[in-house]
């Protein structure tokens, strides 16, 4: 569903929402700015599409819940909170420092439009499947999200609450995985593999789908067709993206999980996104 009154199209939310990472992993000189590059076209579809929401009521009962399962996506998810209206844009210069409402861990007694607050990897699941039972006891129609990464598909807690979330039918539950195939110590399929994933899901009674997360249109189909779906079951959506997409040279490095770059680089990707804007 677009976001009532905005004309500006989903591509340019995602350059806004990839600028605005940047620019706080400017103020601190290094962060997770790779995977917020990386997810930026699903939260532009997440947040100017699919949620229901009021950028000056964060509390609002009849709002969608977003929760960030991977807490050091918060960069990211500030980014769109930013670009949303739900953070003043000048808060960025704040990112990372005391007394800001944008930690770079998220949690949520600090920063408003923070659901939940991300610590261990492998929760954030769990919480949801909890939620969603809150809310179809309260009668809503309120849709939960879940962003968790590829990595957390290698906790045990999260196949608990996939299983969970089958057997109670929770319609009302969209999870979505960002698999940008990358991991502190290297690929996640490395690490631990997870697939086949969208079969996995559906083994455990979920409805799946897997797109090329940085194709935005691909995104909003999959994300109507999981809302819009009849079948009382979960859905899930895994995302396939590409860490920091959109800054070619940040692309191109080995060591991406966690960035470090040289004071005059942040200016350069600046400018690389830049010359990716849609016009």
């Amino acid at each position: 569903m677009p976001r009532a009154g905005s004309n500006v199209g989903l591509t340019e939310r995602a350059y806004r929402i990839r600028r605005h990472a940047v620019r706080m992993g400017q103020v601190q000189g290094q962060g997770y700015v790779g995977q917020a590059l990386g997810i930026a076209d699903v939260l532009a579809v997440c947040y100017f599409h699919a949620l229901r929401y009021r950028p000056d009521d964060t509390l609002w009962e009849g709002r969608d819940r977003f929760l960030l399962s991977i807490g050091h996506y918060a960069i990211a998810l500030y980014a769109a909170l930013i670009e949303a209206g739900v953070l003043p844009e000048e808060e960025l210069e704040t990112y990372g420092t005391d007394d800001s409402r944008m930690p770079m861990s998220g949690m949520a007694a600090y920063t408003p439009g923070m659901e939940i607050t991300g610590g261990s990897l492998g929760h954030g699941l769990g919480i949801a499947v909890g939620m969603c039972l809150g809310l179809k006891r309260k009668r809503s129609d309120s849709f939960v999200y879940n962003l968790l990464s590829d990595g957390e598909l290698g906790e045990g807690s999260t196949w608990e609450a996939t299983m969970s979330a089958a057997h109670h039918k929770l319609d009302n539950l969209i999870a979505i995985v960002d698999f940008n195939n990358l991991q502190a110590d290297g690929p996640s399929t490395a690490m631990l593999s997870s697939e086949p994933v969208t079969d996995k899901f559906e083994a455990f009674g979920w409805h799946a789908q897997r797109v090329d997360g940085n194709d935005i249109e691909a995104v909003r189909v999959a994300f109507d067709l999981a809302r819009g779906l009849k079948e009382p079951r979960p859905r899930v959506i895994v995302c396939d993206t590409r860490i920091a997409k959109g800054v070619p040279f940040l692309e191109s490095r080995d060591i991406a999980h966690f960035i470090r770059v040289e004071p005059h680089e942040w200016t350069l990707a600046l400018d690389a996104l830049e010359k990716g804007r849609p016009q």
